[in-house]
């Protein structure tokens, strides 16, 4: 059964009590205080509050047992002012329309700061993928997709991966999409999703292009502040894909990694965790550091409290609060995820005098990489892995350029400069190009 909900419906107000709710929460009060401090136009505010398109599918998919087991699927389209909606799928038991919505709304805004032609979608399946076979993940994917139809499409809706999602189910994506096409059509629509792997239409350097980002716009913050990153202590909280690259470029500027925290545990070691050795350690320990041998454990509640210089939480949202803002050491908050600080939380950070790189800046990396591989295949061209690098530097010093001389010039935090600049672009679009019919 496949439910699409009415055009520019409004978000609901529901109790603020579930985490997914609270980022919903978040993104909205983020909003409307960047659209006070810039008095956007009422109209405007009223068209970017709420989301063009829901899509909720419900599918059918049959497990290796010969059972059969019904999956929800959402997908949010905020708003396409600019071009084309851009955003991840996650496979999460916290996947529901809420956080769809808002992780819609930050794609936004995401996309627009970088200077993109993209415009902001999200979704994904309620589920946890450690429960599937690889072979139901791929039949639950592909159901997925055949289940979205041409919701999505290459110039239409690019998915990308998120948590729990990576290239080979992009691979899947893709080859469900094209193969739905007339034959004619389908090598045509092979950009319908980014982050595939390399010898499917993928990028040379999309992998680490998120965990790279976090690590240049670190790096800026660092050169802006005359400060040298040899010798910083940093923490990460998820150690995927984000957090294991992010960790990786820090190493290499000379940044001790001291903690680090998974779904699974949390571990520190103050005087240093090699990245690689880690690295190494969660492919042979079903991606978990759990029981690393060169570090201890701790417990789950005082990772944030860890003495460290740089902060980066790289797993999913609402993890900083107002319960662990006050007892935070680190002075660089870098965010590798979407909404990992809470309102609450980050006014206590600021009142505090810690810094944050906010989401929408600090991990567009990945959608920068995407745009440059749905760029390839629309042009039928190759990049090699050091232009992509040189690509996305140049690109990620521009937006956080624009968004460290706003916050000094209007005396506001980086968030609010960075919520300012996407959305005076998207602003600017509809003051042009008015409001149909």
């Amino acid at each position: 059964m496949t439910t699409i909900t009415a055009e520019l419906k409004k978000p609901s107000k529901k109790s603020k009590k579930a985490p997914v709710r609270g980022m919903m929460d978040n993104v909205m009060e983020q909003f409307e205080s960047a659209a006070d401090q810039i008095n956007l136009h009422p109209n405007i505010r009223k068209i970017l509050s709420i989301t063009n398109n829901e899509i909720i599918v419900n599918f059918p998919v049959k497990m290796d047992n010969g059972e059969v087991e019904i999956f929800t699927g959402y997908r949010v389209q905020h708003n396409n002012a600019l071009g084309p909606y851009k955003g991840g799928l996650r496979y999460h038991p916290t996947v529901d329309i809420d956080a769809a919505r808002a992780l819609a709304m930050w794609m936004t805004w995401k996309t627009s700061l970088a200077g993109l032609p993209y415009g902001g979608g999200k979704g994904g399946i309620k589920l946890d993928p450690t429960k599937y076979s690889k072979g139901e993940l791929e039949r639950i994917t592909r159901r997925f997709t055949f289940a979205l139809a041409d919701n999505i499409g290459p110039e239409h809706d690019i998915p990308a991966p998120d948590v729990n999602t990576n290239s080979q189910t992009m691979a899947w994506i893709a080859d469900t999409y094209m193969s739905t096409r007339p034959p004619a059509e389908r090598t045509a629509n092979q950009h319908v999703v980014t982050g595939k792997p390399d010898g499917s239409g993928g990028l040379e350097g999309r992998d680490r292009a998120t965990g790279y980002g976090v690590y240049l716009s670190i790096k800026f913050w660092a050169e802006k502040n005359n400060k040298s990153l040899n010798g910083k202590k940093f923490i990460v909280q998820g150690f995927g894909n984000v957090g294991y690259w992010a960790a990786h470029f820090l190493e290499k500027d000379g940044a001790k990694l001291v903690a680090v925290q998974d779904a699974y545990g949390s571990i520190q070691n103050q005087k240093g965790i090699k990245v690689e050795d880690l690295f190494k350690y969660t492919q042979i320990n079903d991606g978990s550091i759990v029981d690393f041998p060169n570090a201890k454990p701790i417990d789950k509640s005082k990772f944030f409290t860890l003495d460290c210089d740089i902060c980066i939480p790289a797993a999913l949202g609402n993890q900083i609060t107002k319960d662990n803002a006050p007892k935070i050491k680190a002075r660089l908050i870098a965010e590798g995820a979407n909404g990992p600080t809470n309102v609450e939380g980050e006014k206590v950070l600021l009142d505090r005098g810690i810094t944050i790189i906010p989401d929408i800046l600090c991990n567009s990396g990945g959608v920068v990489g995407s745009y440059f591989e749905w760029l390839q295949n629309r042009n039928g061209e190759l990049w090699q892995l050091d232009e992509v690098m040189a690509k996305l530097d140049k690109k990620m010093k521009e937006s956080f350029d624009k968004v460290f001389d706003y916050s000094k010039n209007e005396g506001v935090d980086m968030r609010t400069a960075a919520f300012c600049i996407a959305i005076e672009r998207i602003e600017k679009a509809y003051i042009q190009r008015g409001i149909f019919p």
